[in-house]
């Protein structure tokens, strides 16, 4: 049994390819990830979690990771063995991607002309784009242990998008009846797009956080015309009662956020993972 759900996406040019945190940050985010996971719930999951998300992974580097740990879970469900829930947190260099069933009508480009690279993964619905400043996350969980449910998991995920974008950046962002993803007003915040192959869920969300939007103008949007795409700054820029904050503060307070809400969402407890585990 597989399914495949449409999806989106965004990007930023600002951050450089090699960007990482201080060890302080990375410290301080860890930490608090601890605090948040243990007062509220009593006996939390156990999620790994590979935190990259001051990184630019290539696009088929980081769908190779999703699909080597969706494997190893599959592998042991077949053996009857438990098996731990995973995320990856990730940005991605400039790429466009393709559902299994996408129509190139959608692209304002020749494919074998095109501005970034291109790939048709197996994931459902149309184009979209990821680039610098969105962040991605990718969970591999095991539906069995939380709810077999496709609806019940996309509205999940929109609700840590909405809590997030509320939280920490005081916006009213909501769902929009007929659509999957967050939205504010007419701008596509986050975009959804998910596989689960016998329960076991890879891809994931998108959120545009300091994302240079432009890029979207060579696509129509996981298919949808007359709707547009924002972020997160670009609306605090438009609003009055903001300090300006840097590109990298913005993804510090984004990131950190949709960690806390994300394992509160699922009552979940993170455990933070090498990337040489990935690399096994």
């Amino acid at each position: 049994m597989v399914f495949s759900v449409a999806t989106s996406s965004v990007t930023n040019p600002k951050l450089h390819h090699h960007h990482h945190l201080s060890d302080f940050n990375r410290n301080r985010v860890s930490t608090s990830l601890k605090i948040m996971n243990s007062k509220n719930h009593t006996n939390p999951r156990k999620c790994e979690c590979f935190d990259l998300y001051d990184q630019l992974i290539p696009y088929k580097k980081a769908w190779s990771w999703q699909k080597s740990i969706l494997n190893e879970k599959k592998a042991l469900i077949d053996k009857n063995q438990e098996c731990s829930d995973s995320l990856i947190i990730l940005q991605h260099p400039s790429v466009y991607t393709m559902g299994t069933g996408s129509s190139e009508n959608y692209l304002n480009f020749d494919i074998k002309n095109a501005p970034f690279d291109v790939y048709r993964t197996e994931r459902g619905g149309e184009v979209t784009y990821h680039g610098p400043g969105q962040l991605v996350m990718y969970p591999i969980i095991n539906l069995r242990n939380h709810k077999m449910d496709l609806h019940w998991y996309l509205r999940k995920l929109e609700e840590v998008v909405i809590r997030v974008l509320s939280s920490a950046f005081a916006i009213n962002a909501s769902r929009l009846d007929g659509f999957t993803g967050v939205w504010v007003g007419n701008k596509k915040m986050a975009a959804i797009g998910i596989r689960v192959s016998k329960w076991m869920t890879y891809h994931g969300l998108a959120l545009n956080v300091t994302t240079d939007l432009t890029p979207f103008n060579s696509i129509v949007p996981c298919g949808i015309r007359n709707r547009g795409v924002g972020s997160v700054k670009g609306l605090i820029e438009d609003g009055e009662h903001y300090n300006k904050l840097e590109d990298l503060q913005l993804l510090d307070i984004a990131h950190e956020s949709l960690l806390k809400e994300f394992s509160e969402v699922f009552q979940l407890q993170m455990e933070k993972q090498t990337v040489f585990k990935l690399e096994c």
